[in-house]
């Protein structure tokens, strides 16, 4: 005869039953209903045995099998509910998910911080800035390059001569040199400027004087217009008596 301690669950205790050694693990819960009537023997397809370790025994092997060496004849099981399996293809589920999960894995990181507690973000934008600073001579360059590129191409279509020495091979040492179509004058008259600037102060302040006196003309006309309907009123006339005629 074997021993047989079984842990089951809430609300029943641990039991314990004596087998004999040649019978199978299937027929142990009858044992177990037979010893205590409180379990019900209609869950038997239902509840299965498990040893502590989460190996399921087949239930044609005999109870034998499942003593070792150092259990002293002793054999400890576990019993519990059944799981009932699916149709299976977990798996695919599995990969289908983490193919999902890796699609929409996204690369920014630049609210993270490094070791020294400084965003991602701060750090990129410094090299970015140091970056752009470090081109700004070649930028500069290339600009003004695009500028003189620019102007003689303007040149070229107004007909401006850029080379001197053609234009003086061509022309005598006596003669005078030829206007050169389009060409920009200056205009540095100093007198005229200063005469211009006069012209336009002194318009301002005559504006301005002749507003000036408008202004006061109309304050000093105002109160004669207030007097003029009191003086167009004309005065009560005086009722005279008149004489009482005796008889």
């Amino acid at each position: 005869m074997l021993s047989v301690l079984v842990s089951t669950f809430a609300p029943f205790p641990s039991l314990t039953v004596s087998v004999p050694e040649s019978d199978s693990i299937s027929s142990l819960y009858d044992h177990l209903t037979e010893r205590y009537p409180a379990l019900p023997a209609t869950l038997g397809d239902e509840l299965g045995f498990s040893t502590h370790a989460g190996l399921v025994p087949s239930a044609h092997d005999p109870i034998s099998s499942l003593v070792h060496e150092n259990d002293n004849g002793l054999v400890c099981l576990r019993l519990g509910p059944r799981l009932l399996g699916g149709k299976g293809g977990f798996g695919s589920q599995l990969r289908a998910a983490g193919g999902r999960m890796s699609s929409q894995k996204t690369s920014n990181n630049d609210s993270c911080r490094d070791l020294n507690g400084r965003r991602l973000r701060t750090i990129k934008d410094a090299k970015g800035l140091a970056e752009y600073l470090e081109g700004e001579p070649q930028r500069a360059a290339a600009k003004a390059e695009a500028q003189k590129k620019k102007l003689e191409n303007l040149e070229k279509r107004l007909g401006i001569e850029t080379s001197a020495a053609g234009s003086s091979s061509q022309a005598g040492p006596s003669d005078e040199p030829a206007p050169v179509a389009g060409k920009k004058h200056r205009m540095d008259d100093s007198e005229y400027f200063e005469t211009s600037r006069d012209i336009v102060d002194g318009v301002k302040s005559a504006v301005t004087a002749a507003l000036l006196k408008k202004r006061k003309k109309a304050k000093t006309s105002h109160p004669k217009t207030e007097e003029s309907p009191s003086a167009a009123t004309p005065a009560p006339v005086a009722s005279t008596p008149v004489a009482e005629v005796g008889a």
